[in-house]
């Protein structure tokens, strides 16, 4: 993929299709290393899936045989010198504890490293796509922080959809400005 914010937005989906109610994406950028982690309360994977979800000719899809999200994610942190870690919990061994994390680290200054690229869209494709799901996106610079929490908009929102135009239009806005201060 030509961007990491493509490869988040492909991962969040299987979080989605997981059943979670709360996804977080978490970035922590310095100068040298881009970390990302995509934690969710899903339903969670068995060891053996744990284990074969980095292989692309494993899918648990019917509608094609090969599942590309967490082999290219795991291919562009390699390629840059860093790597994949998955950690996940099924409901049934812990109902409390339940879900995925999938973390990736990225050596920015490596000639194969992929640009973040146009996060604020995925955020916001996420939100809109996925209303009725908490999302926490929490993107940390040296330079400062640009954060939102689904959670704490629907507080104040009240039985206003997030999927709302004016909602959408104000956590774009939102996220734009925050992205500006951290310049």
């Amino acid at each position: 993929m030509k961007e990491l914010s493509l490869n988040i937005l492909d991962i969040t989906e299987n979080s989605i299709k997981a059943q979670a109610t709360l996804v977080e994406i978490l970035i922590e950028e310095t100068e040298q290393v881009l970390t990302l982690m995509i934690k969710d309360d899903g339903c969670g994977m068995d060891y053996d899936t744990v284990n074969k979800v980095t292989d692309p000719f494993y899918t648990t899809r019917t509608t094609r045989k090969v599942g590309f999200g967490v082999p290219f994610l795991k291919l562009a942190a390699e390629q840059t010198g860093g790597g994949i870690e998955i950690q996940s919990c099924r409901q049934n061994e812990n109902s409390a504890e339940h879900g995925t994390v999938i973390k990736a680290v990225f050596m920015k200054n490596h000639i194969d490293f992929v640009p973040l690229g146009d996060i604020c869209s995925t955020v916001i494709t996420l939100i809109q796509g996925s209303c009725e799901i908490d999302f926490v996106f929490d993107h940390k610079l040296p330079t400062g922080e640009v954060t939102i929490d689904t959670r704490q908009l629907r507080q104040v929102l009240g039985d206003v959809p997030l999927s709302s135009f004016e909602v959408i239009t104000w956590i774009k806005e939102y996220l734009a400005e925050q992205y500006e201060n951290v310049k």
